[in-house]
């Protein structure tokens, strides 16, 4: 037996796969009514980026880069929902490893956009945006922040108090980092996702990443799309649990692919660090320390997730853990069961 399968229980594993297969999230097949649901104000749901149908459940769980198990089509690309957030902070990495971005530095300093003009905008840090502080309040490609159903239904909405004082779960100021961070790069994000991290880390050319039909912005005279942080109105990221899995395992690697520096070692260490505020969460990252993200997983694991856990990617460096699972209900259930079959070390 590889040396991969030292310390897994086969049998459990293969057990907790089976049960993951055989639980689909209802509704998905039809996605523009799937995400209604999401935005509370019943006169922003228009959708105005692309949508993929779900297909039924699928995942992969990798061990030391091999896959032990996989259910579904895990070639199957899928639309990531917040998890999308994750992989911007991924792209916000790049920025800080090029010495473009300082994260307690005021997003001002170094973008020009109307939303950093005022008197609260100019108290935004990098940290704020991407640790969901920012506590902005307006409105970006026709969406005001009061309408995303997450801050409503989790009673986090903020009343726009100082920026760095409150934590709310919010699509549009995640919109509003993707586009201070397409200003700050003078790219399109695919574009720098695709050349900095996918292709070093050998991921496949199936995954995308979609804004809205009316999310641009001029750079220098020069009109660059910009891509959505999550799915409440279409777009987002589509990417395969294949691919997804190796984006996990780059993190729990500490930014390093067979050898390769790819990410800094210090950025995904902020990635994991605890937000003041909100201390299971990190920069567009959850963490279980405290399990109260999951009371039951292991402590140890590190997450992105997306419409609220159906759309997972969990790592878990102390079992060189990597687990990935989409369009599949309780999933607290599969972390645990997957987490036993595999012991740390």
């Amino acid at each position: 037996m590889s040396d991969v399968w030292a310390g897994v229980d086969p049998d459990a594993l293969e057990r907790a796969v089976r049960e993951r297969a055989g639980r689909p999230v209802a509704g998905a097949e039809d996605m523009e009514s799937y995400l209604a649901a999401q935005v509370a104000d019943a006169s922003h749901r228009e959708v105005i980026g692309p949508l993929l149908n779900g297909d039924g459940p699928s995942g992969v769980v990798v061990r030391r880069g091999e896959v032990l198990a996989r259910w579904g089509d895990p070639n199957r690309v899928e639309m990531a929902f917040s998890v999308t957030k994750s992989v911007l902070s991924l792209v916000a990495g790049v920025a800080f490893d090029e010495g473009l971005l300082r994260l307690d530095e005021p997003v001002h300093t170094s973008v020009e956009l109307p939303q950093f003009a005022d008197e609260h905008g100019r108290g935004i840090t990098w940290r704020h945006l991407l640790d969901q502080t920012s506590q902005w309040e307006g409105e970006l490609w026709g969406k005001p922040t009061r309408v995303d159903a997450q801050s409503v239904r989790e009673g986090t909405e903020s009343a726009g108090g100082p920026p760095g004082e409150g934590w709310a779960y919010n699509d549009v100021r995640v919109n509003l980092t993707a586009l201070a961070l397409t200003v700050l790069l003078r790219r399109p994000l695919p574009e720098v996702l695709r050349t900095r991290v996918m292709e070093p880390i050998g991921a496949s050319a199936s995954w995308s990443w979609h804004g809205y039909g009316n999310s641009h912005v001029d750079v220098g005279g020069i009109r660059l799309p910009v891509v959505s942080g999550g799915a409440h109105w279409g777009g987002g990221l589509w990417i395969s649990a294949l691919d997804l899995a190796r984006v996990g395992g780059l993190c729990r690697a500490g930014g390093e692919w067979a050898g390769r520096r790819v990410v800094s070692r210090r950025w995904i260490a902020e990635l994991w660090t605890p937000c003041s505020v909100k201390p299971e969460y990190g920069l567009s990252w959850w963490l279980n320390d405290g399990r109260v993200v999951w009371p039951q997983a292991p402590s140890t694991g590190r997450c992105a997730r997306g419409n609220g856990g159906n759309h997972l990617l969990w790592v878990d460096p102390a079992r060189d853990l990597t687990l990935v699972s989409r369009w599949g209900a309780d999933v607290e259930a599969l972390i645990v069961a997957v987490s036993e079959a595999v012991r740390p070390g």
